[in-house]
């Protein structure tokens, strides 16, 4: 059996991250809520820990999918390609989100970051033999997932209803709060993806999301923190202008 000791020690010279689980700061968040220490230790022995740099291809559809994958640091966009080439992104993940548990055999979607990122790397049939053994673990995703749906059917809402004042400013906000409870910082929000991923994610295209954010900094409700952070200034009128009941 492989020791904590030496897998560290593999992984130091592969040049990937190891840190134990009890010390990564996603753990708050993830699967990992729901382990000991000696659990802990047992998973960590099975987790390929990787680091990625900005915009680097995690996995594209149609790839096998094999293994399934623990955000613990930075950002990642999931996206599917339409038949005419254009985009939708589905989805922004931050610390704590799981991908790449899919039905099949392939995936469904492409996984691309959008900084820096660290990830545990799970061989996915091991995986599953070790959610057979630890139940409490496989509840902790099923929440995870459970959360994954309600966040999906607010994007379908958005899509479908919101008009594009209250795309953007329901994108905002639900960054921001998704942001807060990971304990990243929203004073100001980093916005890591670009004013096109935005598009690609609200239903929009640039120029209106450019436009309704030069709205929403006229009217005092944002501050733009150069291209990739924003400051909410009126919490209150964003609330109002996402069409929040």
């Amino acid at each position: 059996m492989t020791s904590t000791a030496s897998l560290h020690e593999f992984c130091a010279r592969r040049g990937d991250v190891a840190t134990p689980c009890r010390h990564c700061g996603a753990r708050e968040f993830n699967i990992c809520q729901a382990l000991d220490a000696a659990q802990q230790d047992k998973l960590l022995a099975l987790a390929t820990r990787l680091q990625l740099g900005k915009r680097e291809r995690l996995f594209a559809a149609g790839d096998p999918a094999r293994h399934v994958y623990n955000l613990t640091e930075g950002a990642v966009s999931v996206s599917r390609s339409l038949a005419d080439g254009r985009r939708q992104i589905l989805g922004f993940l931050l610390p704590g989100d799981f991908l790449g548990l899919e039905p099949g055999e392939s995936h469904h979607c492409d996984a691309e970051t959008l900084t820096e990122a660290k990830v545990c790397r799970f061989e996915r049939t091991t995986f599953e033999t070790f959610l057979q053994d630890n139940p409490e673990v496989a509840l902790r995703l099923l929440r995870i997932a459970s959360s994954d749906l309600a966040q999906a059917a607010r994007h379908e809402l958005l899509l479908g209803r919101k008009t594009a004042v209250e795309r953007i400013a329901t994108f905002l906000l639900d960054l921001r709060d998704r942001s807060g409870a990971r304990h990243l910082r929203t004073h100001p929000l980093a916005l890591p993806m670009t004013r096109s991923e935005i598009a690609d994610y609200t239903g929009l295209t640039i120029e209106t999301v450019s436009r309704v954010l030069g709205r929403l900094r006229s009217g005092k409700v944002i501050e733009l923190v150069g291209a990739s952070a924003v400051r909410v200034l009126d919490d209150e009128e964003l609330e109002r202008l996402s069409g929040a009941s």
